[in-house]
């Protein structure tokens, strides 16, 4: 019998929002951690995520404190820490001697005598850091999405389950999960509001995304990881980055079924001039599922027109809208619509709350939401893959695939694209390969 077959799994439930309703321990920044029973937090990846989710951390439970910090870039991620260290006092103990630089630098924080890691830093990285965090024997807040092709998934899926023999909580950044108008509102759907769930659709629809410059003195590798959110090899594009959260509650929908396989259309009709990558602007993607239904995701990001950030889910009675954290959550059945009431507690902080009740408990509850995360992660993969390709791309190929990499993990590594004398990036060519625009 496993381990944790007696265990309250919180996965997915209810639950999850009576742990904070019940919770007194919400605090204020300058509330300061005791000495007994605290839990000692470390952190890999300190950018504006990666200090949110400390912030969050801090936010939900008054006896945590940050020990330890890793990253590569010092002065982004020393400005970063200064602004923790102004709103939390001493509750950041990072100093010179705990806060290491450069891409091994999260070694040093898994060797270190903490209890959770939390893991930020850009897609990329995660599985390799997750694996060793599990064999380090951490408690783990994995950022999503997880991985950037299919030999990551396998990763995050093989330690996930290492992870759970172990008995160690891992709680993933899908914050969407963590809401309490989208858990009611999912609840209700699953004792049919709407009846049979038919399909649903995510959409992720705003502006450009970020874009930093090159600055003199820069090579290509210190570019591109400083302006990493517009290169594939380190983001695996915008469905995977943002558009996750809402495939990610059309898939909850579904009882986290797993796509079959998925066709996409995909390009960029105004992604252009410096500092954009190799990426797209536009994908549109059908995931199939071996029942018959299909699950649909749509992704923008063009400066100028409409935005919106919501999954639709529709039922053989009526349909549902879940937006992105808990900016709507509605039901609509019989020509009316039932609003579900939003949390008093951001989904931010909730996840937080979750994974550090679950380590307090010594086990007697336990969470961790690996299957979920590569489920949601896996389906973005493969929706940027079928999009690329131009082909019908299955769940199996998705996991078969392996990523470009750098030549090493170092500044002066050579990254996996190239731009030509003129500054352009190949970019994917459906039927074609990887070739210039224009």
């Amino acid at each position: 019998m496993n381990v944790h077959s007696r265990r309250k799994f919180l996965v997915n439930s209810a639950v999850l929002s009576a742990t904070v309703a019940a919770s007194s321990t919400l605090v204020s920044p300058r509330v300061h951690a005791g000495e007994n029973n605290a839990l000692k937090l470390g952190i890999v990846g300190c950018g504006g995520r990666g200090c949110g989710a400390v912030d969050n951390a801090l936010t939900a439970d008054a006896n945590v404190k940050l020990v330890v910090a890793a990253d590569v870039d010092q002065r982004r991620a020393s400005a970063q820490m200064d602004g923790l260290k102004a709103k939390w006092g001493d509750r950041i103990a990072v100093d010179e001697d705990s806060f290491f630089i450069g891409f091994d630098a999260y070694k040093k924080v898994l060797e270190s005598d903490i209890d959770i890691v939390l893991l930020t830093s850009p897609q990329f990285f995660r599985p390799q850091m997750f694996k060793e965090a599990v064999a380090a024997g951490k408690h783990i807040f994995a950022e999503k999405p997880v991985a950037v092709d299919g030999e990551g998934i396998r990763m995050i899926q093989e330690a996930g389950e290492e992870a759970r023999k172990k008995g160690l909580n891992v709680v993933g950044g899908l914050v969407n999960r963590y809401g309490a108008s989208a858990q009611e509102t999912m609840k209700r759907i699953q004792d049919g509001a709407i009846g049979e769930v038919v399909t649903a659709r995510g959409d992720r629809m705003g502006g450009g995304c970020w874009r930093r410059p090159r600055t003199e003195g820069q090579n290509e590798m210190q570019y591109q990881m400083t302006n990493w959110l517009n290169f594939n090899w380190i983001a695996s594009e915008f469905i995977n980055d943002v558009t996750i959260h809402q495939l990610d509650i059309a898939l909850w929908s579904f009882n986290d079924a797993q796509p079959k396989g998925a066709y996409s259309l995909g390009g960029r009709l105004a992604r252009r001039g410096a500092d954009t990558g190799d990426m797209y602007d536009s994908m549109a993607t059908v995931y199939e599922f071996e029942d018959g239904r299909s699950l649909y995701a749509f992704s923008r990001q063009i400066d100028g027109a409409f935005s919106r950030g919501t999954t639709t889910i529709n039922g053989s009675k009526g349909y549902a809208v879940i937006g992105n954290l808990e900016s709507v959550a509605s039901i609509f059945n019989g020509g009316k619509e039932t609003k579900v009431p939003r949390g008093s507690v951001s989904g931010y902080v909730v996840e937080h709350k979750v994974l550090i009740d679950a380590v307090r408990s010594g086990g007697e509850t336990y969470v961790n939401n690996v299957s979920y995360m590569t489920n949601s992660t896996g389906a973005a993969i493969l929706g940027r893959m079928a999009a690329y390709t131009g082909q019908y791309v299955t769940w199996d190929e998705m996991l078969a695939s392996v990523g470009d990499k750098p030549s090493e993990l170092s500044w002066n590594a050579v990254p996996p694209t190239l731009p030509d004398e003129r500054g352009r990036y190949k970019i994917a060519i459906p039927g074609e390969g990887w070739g210039y625009l224009d």
